[in-house]
């Protein structure tokens, strides 16, 4: 199991390297950031001297040494926009983001697994066909027009919920969150299920798929045989053979859900990275752009880590394949 870990670990860390080198590249090679950080009448003189005090005349190898350094103490420089450190600026955006993630997250789970369970057990039922035609519809429609019709309906039509904004919110130590007060719920309830349908739908259909393949395998005919009640069958054997692919899919969904929360948080005008991230685009900021990347692939190799850990507990074979 530890030797299962430590393996897992060398492989993450060689993944946020390459990340790393990406960023850097793109940090280093895309436009001149000493155009971008002095005024049209500073002279060529203070532009070197500006030049070698960053270590903009290093060599390749040692200004890639300096980036990881840096990043692995979460210092990715100066942004060009709003001339503040980039590490500020993730940290001022960062709960917004993961508040709204782990929210979608947890409803796609609620609201997707039973879904699903529902959907394998009984099939041919009138809620099973609602829950599918609501998965085809999921699917189908894009996040950015999901978004705008929950604004059309509940925002400008019955006026139940905000538009835009994350309410108010409230600081602990160094977190704001939202979570405790009545506005920054209200906030919240249309950019998460915007979020979480997509991720929702997936979810139910990949558990309905493997139930109905876990139950016609042979070891359900033999227990049906024994005469197991159904409900132990169901949920005991049936299910906990269905949840393999099922954390596979989650986890790969979960950094997705902190990835892409770009469009969501743009048609929301949600505080949080995706909006940070997309101004930077427009304005060139490569610092918050560079960070943005570093960022999302380190919670992406977290996720994997976590969900090769939660292989091993639930599936026996692997345990033995790590011994």
């Amino acid at each position: 199991m530890l030797f299962f870990i430590g393996q897992r670990l060398l492989q993450s860390v060689l993944v946020m390297l390459t990340v790393a080198l990406i960023a850097f590249a793109m940090f280093r090679y895309v436009g001149d950031p000493i155009v971008s950080m002095v005024g049209q009448d500073t002279t060529e003189a203070q532009r070197a001297e500006l030049r070698e005090r960053l270590g903009l005349n290093d060599p390749f190898v040692v200004q890639y040494a300096r980036f990881v350094r840096d990043a692995a103490q979460g210092n990715f420089g100066i942004s060009y926009r709003q001339r503040q450190p980039v590490s500020d600026l993730i940290e001022q955006r960062l709960p917004a983001t993961l508040e709204l993630s782990f929210v979608s997250a947890l409803m796609a789970l609620a609201f997707g697994i039973p879904m699903g369970i529902y959907t394998a057990l009984r099939r041919h039922g009138a809620l099973s066909r609602a829950f599918m035609a609501l998965s085809l519809a999921g699917i189908s429609l894009p996040t950015f027009l999901i978004g705008i019709l929950l604004i059309l309906v509940f925002s400008v039509q019955l006026r139940w919920l905000p538009s835009f904004g994350r309410g108010e919110v409230i600081a602990i130590g160094g977190w704001t969150t939202g979570l405790l007060t009545r506005s920054g719920l209200a906030a919240l309830i249309l950019p998460a299920i915007t979020l979480a349908l997509f991720q929702m739908t997936l979810i139910m259909r990949l558990v309905r798929a493997e139930m109905l393949e876990i139950l016609r395998s042979d070891f359900i005919k033999f227990a049906r045989a024994r005469g197991l009640p159904e409900r132990l069958i169901n949920f005991r054997h049936a299910l906990k053979n269905t949840m393999v692919p099922v954390i596979t899919i989650t986890g790969l969904q979960l950094g997705s859900i902190i990835a892409f929360a770009i469009i969501t948080e743009t048609v929301f005008q949600w505080p949080g990275m995706g909006l940070l991230f997309i101004q930077a685009i427009s304005t060139v900021d490569i610092p918050v752009m560079a960070a943005y990347l570093v960022l999302i692939a380190f919670f992406f190799v977290v996720i994997n880590l976590i969900v090769d850990i939660l292989y091993v507990v639930v599936d026996p074979r692997l345990r033995v394949q790590s011994k």
